[in-house]
């Protein structure tokens, strides 16, 4: 594949597919986080990966699904345009499922729910932090 403006185009799109994935995942877990105050975060997450795993999928193969005629039927610029989309709702859909998880994880419990005092080593959380 040639790097040019169809193969630019097509990252930039992905690029926007994929932070919009993560966005949505994002925010379901900040609604579950209201709503499931007493929850462990590490099901809190996979909960709500597992309310937008329906709509991701459906995203990801309906984008799918209207770029495979472009890679049979297109000439030149829309195929090389649709093989990066293909390539790239592949990598997106993954990465929004299992790397958005991980990352909020990583950030912590403490992080995510504010109305929370930080817990400091060696304090349980019903001890409030000085």
């Amino acid at each position: 594949l040639e790097f040019n403006l169809s193969s630019i185009a097509a990252i930039l799109a992905i690029m926007g597919y994929s932070i919009n994935d993560k966005v949505v995942v994002y925010d379901r877990v900040r609604e579950n986080l209201r709503k499931y105050k007493a929850m462990p975060l590490r099901e809190l997450i996979d909960l709500s990966i597992n309310e937008t795993l329906n709509r991701t999928i459906g995203t990801s193969t309906a984008s799918f699904l209207s770029a495979m005629p472009l890679i049979i039927f297109g000439g030149e610029a829309l195929r090389e345009f649709s093989i990066v989309m293909l390539f790239g709702i592949f990598i997106a859909t993954t990465s929004s499922i299992f790397i958005a998880a991980p990352i909020l994880l990583f950030l912590g419990e403490n992080r995510l729910r504010r109305g929370m005092a930080p817990v400091e080593p060696g304090k349980t959380a019903d001890t409030p932090a000085s």
